[in-house]
């Protein structure tokens, strides 16, 4: 793989993907796995990129120490544990793509969805009313974005479907997001090793790519604090019917 051009360009375009993820751009970091799964098989892909991301996450919960919200946390996590066991055990029966397919699908549709209310909201010049489901819409949210997780690092957009409409101060939502998924990567290594994983090569990789995922994360933080929050809620929308789309053509296709 490191004698590879395509395999090379592919890895550096999916760290810094990831990297601006971590730094508050959510849903970025869904494309990576997709993007490296381009030129080698996506299990190999997802090995790879856990160690970059647990780095990342120890920059980006340095960068947004103190911004999480308890409730959300408190009600996600459990059911996310549980979801990255789930995908853990069926890992060996899934079908990567049947799952990138189907978060595709679910992504675009709820990325619409909120854009086309938010404009119709502008529009008649009202204050969006924040989401008020219960704490348990959120443990399920949570088995999804933990099942998502675990097969492909896709556990953004099921966090986002949940957390997104409850218009959160965009720093609360990054540090939520950020130490939401540093808990369930850490999780996920056990997983990753008794699947074999983590070879010699992976982990070479994975330590020569390091200092890109660190300076990328530094940027995506640099770049977050500078935007308004109507802003940046809006730009996470737009970045879930891209992801949704792309993760629907590249199974198609």
């Amino acid at each position: 793989m490191s004698s590879d051009p395509y395999f090379i360009i592919a890895a550096v375009v999916a760290v810094i993907l990831v990297g601006l993820a971590k730094g508050g751009f959510a849903g970025l970091g869904a494309l990576a796995t997709p993007v490296l799964a381009l030129t080698i098989a996506p299990t190999k892909a997802a090995a790879i990129l856990l160690p970059i991301l647990i780095v990342q996450d120890a920059v980006s919960l340095w960068s947004f120490r103190g911004n999480w919200d308890r409730w959300i946390l408190g009600w996600m996590l459990p059911g996310a544990m549980g979801g990255v066991l789930i995908g853990y055990w069926f890992a060996a029966e899934l079908s990567a793509g049947a799952v990138m397919a189907a978060l595709g699908a679910i992504t675009l549709v709820f990325g619409l969805y909120r854009l086309t209310v938010e404009h119709l909201a502008r529009r008649r010049q009202e204050q969006l009313a924040a989401s008020t489901s219960p704490g348990w819409v959120g443990t399920l949210f949570g088995v999804a974005t933990g099942f998502t997780s675990q097969i492909a690092h896709l556990g953004g957009p099921p966090f986002q479907m949940w957390v997104t409409p409850r218009r959160l101060p965009h720093l609360t939502y990054i540090g939520t997001q950020v130490l939401l998924f540093a808990i369930l990567n850490w999780i996920k290594v056990p997983t990753f090793i008794a699947l074999g994983g983590f070879d010699r090569e992976v982990l070479t990789i994975a330590a020569a790519l390091v200092p890109l995922a660190i300076a990328s994360t530094m940027a995506g933080v640099w770049l977050v604090r500078r935007i308004s929050a109507a802003r940046f809620y809006t730009l996470i929308y737009v970045l879930m019917v891209l992801l949704g789309g792309k993760l629907l053509w590249d199974v198609l296709a």
